[in-house]
């Protein structure tokens, strides 16, 4: 047996109203419609809903019962269309979102916590993986965005530039490259490097410069942040190479040199990446127009 929300809507207008008559005014509807549909119900449930009185209708205590479940259930079904809606619309709604370490470090933080700030209903699922792995998993329907490099990852993906970032070299304080203002990659590959963890976007350009120089990478460490990256070349075990934005307020604190770096490949684009923007959720919709906006 299925009750029809129909049906307890005008039986809850029935007892609110006091009469069938009322209550049709009430929904716009014939009064014999009304009581039919309350008939019908008391012929379902197999009990007497309603006395009818020359005052009028009063419910019976099964009426009286009713009454209360089924205002429960209506205030439930619309409470089910507002939530639709408000997903529809974006205002709820869940993003999944992979980053690579430039992204969270330099611009996400600030990013999502004004979009949240906006959209309080909205979760945002964030992980930091290498811009590989982060294109791959939008790829494969792991993440609804992602925010990468850009660059060649083989995957048939929609990108949009994000921000730009330069990368610079880090030495330590009493390194014989830390009075220079400005060095060529190959200058570097003399000394022993900090880097990050394989994979990421800034590992791959140091390896591919190398091997374009037919010179070897001396990587000694690697480590998985930025943080980790600064401290290991502030306590002398290397020089490193990570963006000017996060190389400079760990210089004002450790002591490192930051240097600029000349070449092209110094400066780069990071960038959002979707399977297809356009059939996003609504949510990932309204975040993608909010990190572009302050982007600008």
């Amino acid at each position: 047996m299925r009750l029809d929300p129909t049906s307890l809507e005008l039986f809850v207008s029935v007892v609110e109203e006091g009469s069938i008559a009322a209550a049709a005014g009430r929904e716009h509807i014939a009064a014999a419609a009304v009581s039919s549909r309350v008939n019908a119900l008391e012929e379902a449930l197999q009990t007497v809903l309603l006395k009818r009185t020359n005052r009028g209708i009063v419910p019976t205590a099964a009426g009286l019962a009713l009454v209360s479940l089924a205002r429960g259930v209506l205030h439930s079904m619309d409470e089910v269309f507002l939530q639709m809606r408000e997903y529809a619309t974006g205002v709820r709604g869940h993003v999944r979102v992979f980053a690579n370490i430039s992204s969270i470090t330099e611009f996400l933080p600030r990013e999502i916590q004004s979009f949240l700030a906006e959209y309080p209903k909205v979760q945002i699922h964030l992980e930091e993986r290498a811009s590989s792995v982060v294109a791959r998993a939008v790829a494969e329907n792991a993440a609804d965005l992602g925010f990468v490099t850009l660059g060649p990852y083989g995957e048939d993906l929609e990108t949009r530039v994000y921000h730009t970032d330069q990368l610079v070299v880090i030495t330590p304080k009493r390194h014989p490259l830390a009075h220079r203002r400005a060095v060529v990659f190959a200058e570097t590959l003399d000394y022993e490097y900090v880097g990050l963890h394989a994979g990421t976007a800034i590992n791959l350009q140091l390896a591919r410069s190398a091997c374009e120089l037919h010179r070897t990478l001396k990587l000694r460490i690697q480590v998985s942040s930025y943080d980790a990256l600064c401290q290991m070349v502030g306590a002398g075990l290397g020089i490193g190479l990570l963006p000017r934005s996060v190389a400079d307020p760990y210089a004002r604190v450790l002591g490192i040199r930051v240097i600029s770096l000349k070449e092209a490949w110094a400066d780069r684009q990071l960038g959002m990446c979707a399977r297809s923007f356009e059939a996003l959720p609504m949510a990932a919709k309204l975040f993608v127009s909010h990190v572009e906006k302050l982007a600008r």
